[in-house]
């Protein structure tokens, strides 16, 4: 199995189903942090939800449609990045990331997308890269910015929500675009 360093005490790693008890204690820590910014479905609260979820990634890597990788902190897993879809065929995919609050502000998120997201245009030929964000999630949107995506638009009441409806962000950076930043390999 692979870890790869981000910086001195963060690693990436690929986040497989055998690990579901692990993400299981991760997202007790940070379930209701991620909660409103999250889909349900992502948010598993035993064993065999968090079990289903790390599967439903891994078939998706295995079909070429997604992916998931978990960041180790100082050897616990606080976070993670992903592909939430992935298409190559028409060559575009969405990015996504979730952390714990006590991983904030520690600079591990940026490095781990940037990886994924230089993968996935040098090696795999995306086009376009997307990032869709609840509209409230601030820190979702400045992350955004940091990478230098752009702001497409609003998806206005997209989702419904215990607070009502939200809206959705819609960011990207094409491949044109991603190349001008400096490699991470």
């Amino acid at each position: 199995m692979f870890a790869l360093p981000l910086t001195e005490d963060v690693e990436l790693r690929p986040l497989d189903p055998w690990r579901a008890e692990e993400f299981l204690a991760h997202l007790d820590r940070a379930r209701e942090h991620i909660r409103p910014w999250v889909s349900p479905s992502f948010v598993a609260t035993d064993l065999p939800s968090a079990r289903a979820v790390l599967q439903r990634y891994a078939d998706r890597w295995a079909t070429d449609s997604g992916g998931i990788w978990g960041l180790w902190w100082r050897g616990t897993l606080v976070g993670g990045v992903m592909f939430v879809s992935f298409d190559v065929t028409i060559g575009v995919c969405e990015v996504g990331c979730w952390l714990e609050p006590a991983a904030q502000g520690r600079g591990m998120i940026a490095p781990a997308i940037r990886r994924i997201v230089d993968w996935a245009v040098r090696e795999r030929g995306i086009q376009r890269v997307e990032w869709r964000t609840n509209a409230a999630n601030t820190r979702s949107i400045a992350l955004a910015r940091r990478l230098g995506l752009q702001h497409d638009g609003t998806l206005r009441q997209l989702y419904p929500s215990p607070r009502g409806r939200i809206d959705l962000e819609v960011w990207s950076v094409l491949a044109d675009e991603w190349p001008a930043r400096p490699s991470v390999h």
